[in-house]
């Protein structure tokens, strides 16, 4: 990952929300900005209209899923639309890796509806701290979703509308449990540059290889511990996973280019792995035998889990990877890269990708199969989220299409839901889309 004095400024690049008009609302919206003392004013747009909350049967009316008044503005949504495709800039470490790609992509079908929009919600803002790093929203049930929002982690029920702070680090948070090798003193104004949650297990992972544990269903922090004292010590990427013994574990991706393995159950790392470079993320498969390993070279790498060595290079990526993810039957997996390709592979004959799907913007930079394998996700950094049908060979998708940068999105673990986050300064918020189901049945009396 990129590790520069201007990406902690978030200069230009990745993420700014459109130099297209300086009147136009999203002009200027650049990352990092705090907008704590703006919090009022940001519920308005530039033309004073109260931004509200959209639902399902407003959408169906014809509201904008966003609230944005198209009609009142000075460009329509398909002008601004083409407008964004032209202008953003996609962050590359390699020049030209996009069109270089291109030649390889999969055309596939568009106009599937798998999951259909249910509400936005602005009152959950959820945030972005590096501009590549973007696994900060994690679904626990089709009601419940943990996100970063500046310095909080929050929850948010969509069953009760009800906001939650479960773990602020904007000051100081120390264990009030005792392990051996936790860091008693705890930490001090934490960046969270990335976090998971699975069941009632949180881990934030901060930027100066900080690592906090929480369980949501006990007060205060479990465990605190620093991965490394290395100045490139950003906290790339967690995955929450259960050993064949049965303990709960996590893995921790960091720029240092080491991949580290702790057990919950003792809080004690078990193993440390070093690569040649840093390591954005990592993906367990099903049966706990390999790990897919993507980091700062366009080559991936499947290893051994138990010993790190390497069993087989992923070759075909022109840029650095960002995101990785299994397939549950335990065969197929997916990376995403920087060259605006997620590609498939098939673990039995990693020779070339089954298949290379595109991004319209830029960078695929996280990537969600369903628990059911029916479906997979891949984000771009901002405006699109891409919807899959796995079962069909990835040949039809649905195209999800807003306006904003992406900060994570999440199945939830019943496949029911999607939720998605949204930075922006004046539209930012949190979609969910809810599973569209095929009751044929009905069709039959109809």
């Amino acid at each position: 990952m990129s590790y520069q004095e201007e990406d902690m400024d978030y200069a230009a690049g990745d993420y700014e929300m459109g130099e297209v008009d300086e009147n136009m609302y999203f002009a200027g919206r650049i990352m990092g900005e705090t907008e704590s003392d703006e919090e009022d004013e940001d519920d308005y747009d530039h033309l004073d209209n109260k931004i509200t909350d959209t639902s399902a049967a407003e959408a169906r009316r014809g509201k904008d899923i966003q609230g944005i008044p198209w009609e009142r503005l000075s460009i329509s949504r398909e002008k601004y639309r083409q407008t964004r495709l032209e202008q953003y800039k996609n962050y590359e470490n390699i020049p030209q890796s996009g069109e270089g790609s291109e030649k390889e992509c999969k055309p596939t079908r568009k106009g599937g509806v798998y999951y259909e929009f249910w509400q936005n919600t602005r009152s959950v803002r959820s945030t972005i701290l590096h501009f590549q790093l973007r696994n900060l929203v994690w679904s626990t049930s089709k009601h419940d979703v943990y996100l970063m929002s500046h310095y909080s982690i929050i929850h948010w029920s969509s069953l009760s509308s009800k906001k939650t702070e479960v773990l602020n680090v904007s000051g100081h948070v120390a264990p009030c449990e005792k392990h051996p090798g936790s860091l008693l003193e705890g930490f001090t104004q934490t960046q969270v540059s990335t976090m998971a949650v699975r069941d009632n297990l949180l881990i934030a992972g901060g930027f100066q290889g900080e690592l906090i544990c929480k369980y949501l269903d006990r007060p205060g922090i479990t465990f605190c511990t620093k991965t490394t004292y290395d100045d490139n010590a950003i906290t790339n990427a967690i995955e929450i996973y259960d050993s064949s013994s049965g303990a709960v574990h996590f893995m921790a991706s960091n720029n240092d280019c080491g991949v580290r393995d702790f057990d919950m159950e003792r809080f004690q790392l078990i193993k440390h792995f070093t690569y040649p470079w840093p390591v954005n993320h990592t993906s367990l498969s099903p049966d706990g035998k390999v790990i897919v390993i993507v980091g700062d070279n366009p080559d991936g790498m499947l290893v051994d889990s138990q010993t790190g060595k390497t069993v087989m290079h992923l070759r075909g990526h022109l840029d650095f990877s960002f995101a990785s993810a299994w397939h549950p039957n335990g065969h197929i997996f997916a990376t995403g890269n920087q060259d605006k390709t997620c590609r498939i592979w098939d673990a039995r004959n990693l020779s070339k990708p089954v298949s290379v799907l595109k991004g319209n913007l830029g960078a695929i930079r996280s990537i969600r199969f369903t628990s059911d394998g029916q479906f997979m996700a891949m984000a771009e950094p901002a405006d699109f989220v891409h919807v899959y049908d796995v079962k069909n060979g990835f040949e039809k998708e649905q195209e999800i299409d807003f306006f904003g940068e992406i900060s994570g999105l999440s199945f939830s673990p019943d496949t029911d839901s999607l939720f998605i986050g949204v930075w922006d300064r004046t539209y930012g918020s949190l979609f969910q889309y809810n599973r569209c189901r095929n009751y044929s049945y009905i069709d039959t009396l109809v």
